[in-house]
């Protein structure tokens, strides 16, 4: 069994195992009761169709758990890819008093930034700039814990990634924005490189990204430490990683439709089922 072959059944695997829980879940433990939502929601039940409120019911408890498998994914890509990858990792550090001050100035501005002043855009290389060029004796002990730390064992490179959903929050992005900045501010650096990355981008191209929120602390369409999409998937797992994953995900995605169709909504598919693969 080659390389690609050996990721392919992986992610299928991570994929196939949430997919089953899900199943179960909504056909045995968490059904949609018609009865129910009538009684619960009478005006909804009188104007519109079961279906909608029963997909609905669907997509809630699938969201959630979905946004907890990209980490395992990006941890089969790096194991499979780079050579070694693991969730949670604590990376221990030590970071001088000046620039952990300017590290919380630098996100100070940027929260505050046109409340009735003028608006401050982010900028990654200039921020770490003014950053970097802080200078004080006094070193603090620093942990930061990743979200994702891989290792590429071919050039002894490390790696830390805060993994993100596609549509973060901007409480979310502002924390993954200090720990990065910490991670860049150690003496001496404990990794290679440290990234915000989002698993796809549901806009398209990058240049197209156009969520708000995350915005407010980095520029989503140039900062280099933002990673998107195939992006990412290349960076943590080689080249071809982001093909194999698209390729794996295809592979199993029209037979959980299907059940979806015929064992949740009880209807029988459509003919044009391939329409919704990725790409």
């Amino acid at each position: 069994m080659t390389d690609k072959q050996k990721m392919k059944e992986a992610i299928q695997s991570v994929i196939k195992s949430m997919m089953d829980r899900i199943m179960h879940k909504v056909l045995v433990e968490d059904p949609f009761i018609k009865e129910d939502h009538k009684a619960e929601k009478p005006l909804y039940a009188a104007l519109v169709p079961d279906e909608i409120f029963k997909g609905s019911h669907f997509e809630r408890r699938f969201v959630t758990p979905f946004g907890n498998v990209w980490e395992k994914l990006a941890i089969v890509a790096a194991n499979n890819g780079l050579g070694h990858g693991e969730q949670g990792v604590s990376i221990k550090g030590q970071v001088n008093s000046e620039r952990l001050r300017r590290i919380q100035e630098v996100l100070n501005t940027l929260e505050h930034s046109g409340r009735g002043k003028e608006k401050v855009r982010p900028d990654w290389k200039k921020e770490l700039q003014y950053i970097l060029e802080g200078k004080s004796e006094k070193l603090i002990p620093t942990t930061v814990i990743c979200d994702v730390y891989a290792e590429d064992k071919r050039s002894n490179k490390k790696y830390a990634f805060e993994l993100k959903a596609p549509l973060p929050n901007s409480d979310q992005t502002k924390v993954s924005k200090e720990k990065i900045l910490k991670l860049y501010s150690m003496q001496p650096l404990q990794v290679d490189g440290a990234y915000y990355a989002l698993p796809y981008n549901p806009y398209g191209k990058r240049a197209d990204y156009a969520w708000a929120f995350p915005a407010r602390w980095f520029d989503m369409k140039n900062d280099d430490v933002v990673l998107i999409g195939d992006e990412f998937w290349e960076k943590i797992g080689g080249t071809g990683t982001y093909k194999a994953f698209i390729s794996a995900v295809n592979e199993i995605g029209k037979d959980y439709k299907d059940r979806i169709y015929r064992e949740f909504l009880g209807i029988e598919p459509p003919g044009d089922l391939e329409e919704g693969k990725l790409d």
